[in-house]
């Protein structure tokens, strides 16, 4: 009898699957950095989201018994996640970023970004005044933009992706935070659509892994859009043309705040003049830098 027969049969409440689901992603041997970072806390998201049930969800209710087709949706959801190696929020539609909800798809990049850390002081100590005008490029899902217009209540936020399909989530994504007034997505290639627009702030996750990161990362992150990863051999071809527009963008007292991963080395290595202020990230990851117009106006690219 197959694994999904006997778990049919045999298994009945939430709690059931929850410890099924543990011990098959143990079995599986998979990557955890989309959301969770271990077989336990990905098997609770999977069940739960699979049952839409929240992650708060009082325990008391463990005990409660499934439906056939409750347990269905659950093993189904659970093939996928080990036998195609789909990052779970993909299958839930939907992914967490500082505390909140926004939906995803294969299109956009499942959020994550070190920038969280930055967005959670509010920028300081760079900022030297209240974003007006915040720029988000390469939005994917939109999180970061969207979270800038929550916390800088009075900006306006501009969001903006070459992806179409990521921009239509973008789009559900303003809709579901209710920041219809404050955040306009728009569809550009880096600045194009941007001509006469000049910003506060500008944040930018943009691709930035390198060719040999790419080929040696685990099969989870390569259902991701390669267009939101790579950027050429060593993951710069986006950031040398970027940095060669940006300052056209800024205000005065305008700063960028950058992520790069850990493309950080071969930027330094080709601009070791330029003064990048790369950021100490408490929660952990790397290579996210600030850098004021008057700066990036110093050096030329």
């Amino acid at each position: 009898m197959s694994n999904r027969h006997s778990a049919l049969r045999d298994l009945v409440n939430i709690k059931d699957f929850v410890r099924w689901s543990y011990s098959r992603f143990i079995q599986a041997d998979l990557y955890y950095g989309h959301g969770t970072d271990n077989p336990w806390d990905e098997a609770v998201n999977l069940v739960l989201g699979a049952l839409q049930l929240p992650l708060d969800f009082d325990k008391e209710f463990m005990d409660c018994k499934l439906t056939v087709d409750e347990k269905k949706r659950i093993l189904k959801m659970l093939n996928e996640r080990i036998s195609k190696r789909t990052p779970l929020p993909y299958l839930l539609g939907k992914a967490w970023f500082m505390g909140l909800p926004f939906k995803v798809s294969r299109d956009t990049l499942i959020p994550r970004s070190p920038i969280m850390a930055l967005l959670q002081d509010e920028f300081q100590p760079w900022l030297k005044q209240y974003p007006l005008n915040i720029l988000d490029m390469c939005t994917g899902s939109g999180c970061l933009g969207i979270t800038a217009a929550l916390i800088f209540e009075d900006a306006k936020v501009d969001i903006t992706d070459i992806s179409l399909p990521a921009l239509e989530i973008a789009k559900q994504n303003i809709a579901l935070h209710q920041v219809e007034d404050s955040v306009e997505a728009i569809h550009s290639d880096m600045f194009d659509a941007l001509t006469e627009r000049k910003y506060d702030l500008i944040i930018c996750n943009p691709p930035y892994v390198d060719a040999d990161d790419y080929q040696s990362a685990p099969i989870e992150f390569h259902r991701e859009p390669e267009l939101a990863l790579t950027s050429g051999f060593d993951g710069l071809d986006f950031t040398r043309k970027f940095l060669t527009q940006v300052a056209d963008h800024l205000h005065d007292d305008g700063i960028i705040v950058y992520e790069v991963g850990n493309s950080e080395i071969a930027l330094q290595e080709q601009f070791p003049e330029v003064p990048f202020m790369w950021v100490e990230l408490e929660q952990g990851g790397n290579g996210v830098f600030v850098i004021s117009k008057k700066d990036l106006t110093a050096h030329s690219f």
